[in-house]
């Protein structure tokens, strides 16, 4: 009785093949991990983050919203994360009030305006700063995390 198996070629081929294709496996999971940082005074914009600050205030009568911009970071523009009823929305300030200076808040700049029609349900409201970057040459907008953001219980 005679045993046949593969031949070497063909086991050659298919281990080459197994290992080309996890090596594609993992050449994609690595490059979804690690994500292009910007750059913002040669520092990593998420570093520039824990610099910006800003002062707010809100009255919750008006709907008006006040910033003021204190720190050496120019605050490109803001994300509001409004909470309430057991949910949470985020919008851009620029969309809910057309107020908001196009280039942003440099230093020492204020915005004032009214936001009653987005907030009038909320509980709380979470104001984080947005910076404008570079990467790879151009401009690019960054969102920072909530940590750096301030909180305005209503």
């Amino acid at each position: 009785m005679r045993k046949r198996g593969i031949s070497p070629v063909i086991a050659t081929v298919l281990l080459i093949a197994m290992i080309v294709v996890i090596g594609l496996i993992v050449f994609v999971w690595f490059r979804n991990i690690i994500q292009e940082e910007g750059t913002k005074f040669g520092k990593n914009v998420n570093l520039v983050c824990g610099d910006v600050e800003f002062d707010t205030d809100y009255d919750s009568y008006s709907g008006t919203l006040s910033i003021a911009n204190n720190g050496n970071v120019p605050i490109f523009g803001i994300k509001i994360k409004i909470s309430g009823d057991g949910s949470h929305k985020t919008k851009d300030l620029k969309e809910i009030s057309s107020s908001w200076p196009d280039l942003g808040l440099n230093q020492g700049g204020t915005f004032s305006g009214d936001i009653y029609s987005e907030t009038s349900n909320a509980d709380e409201i979470k104001i984080i700063p947005v910076l404008m970057g570079s990467s790879e040459g151009k401009n690019k907008i960054f969102i920072c995390e909530e940590q750096y953001g301030q909180d305005i219980v209503i």
